[in-house]
């Protein structure tokens, strides 16, 4: 098992590297260091989080548009108002990188994914907008981008650091000198709360979109 601190900060700035490729190099790296705080982080990211765990803010209340489906015309824009919007158009997002990713490289620039909405709330929103059909949320692909820019930004920053510190290069292990001066870096909040006031100044990659015949059979390569 090797890593390069140099390496995978390289990787990040690169568009055609997609984040759920990149998190496995950057979970072991952190266990090398012995970051468990960031390995642990890296790895929930990565496979998504619990139902009874709370969310970091980058992935709640996201800002959607409720749409309800009708036979004649498909789906549109529900008869809601303001406060109903409010009310019930926000979700958080808890899915792990390697799912969101995906679903943001399937969205077309300009459109959105789908939430259906649960059971008890859309029963309640049916109640108050008198519509016995099926409702859904769409969020933008933006606000997917931009949940994982600040992922993969908060690595980034992590990376640069490390860098600083002098533990650049390839590395089969870390001297237990090294671990000792990187441990005040096993910290992934601080990383993503920079993320996400820095992130648009970053030189970091929008998530690409998948072109047609990857989204038809996949990605090849």
């Amino acid at each position: 098992m090797s890593a390069s601190i140099n390496h995978l900060e390289e990787r990040i700035k690169e568009e055609g590297d997609p984040l759920l490729e990149i998190l496995p190099a950057a979970i072991t790296l952190a266990m090398m260091l012995r970051h468990r705080k960031m390995a642990a982080w890296l790895r929930v990211e990565f496979e998504g989080y619990p139902e009874d765990e709370s969310l970091p803010p980058y992935r709640r209340e996201f800002p959607g548009h409720i749409m309800a489906k009708f036979p004649q015309y498909g789906w549109i824009p529900a008869p809601v108002d303001e406060q109903q919007n409010l009310d019930f158009g926000r979700v958080d997002i808890s899915e792990g990188v390697k799912v969101a990713e995906r679903v943001c490289m399937n969205c077309k620039k300009g459109t959105g994914n789908q939430i259906t909405l649960s059971r008890e709330r859309l029963a309640l929103l049916r109640s108050q907008i008198n519509q016995t059909g099926d409702l859904a949320i769409t969020i933008s692909r933006v606000s997917y981008s931009k949940m994982l820019r600040i992922i993969r930004s908060a690595v980034y920053l992590w990376s640069l650091e490390l860098i600083e510190l002098g533990l650049a290069g390839d590395h089969n292990s870390f001297k237990e000198a090294d671990k000792v001066k990187a441990a005040h870096l096993d910290d992934p909040e601080v990383f993503w709360r920079r993320a996400m006031e820095e992130e648009a100044n970053l030189p970091i990659p929008d998530v690409r979109s998948s072109g047609f015949f990857e989204r038809m059979f996949g990605r090849t390569g």
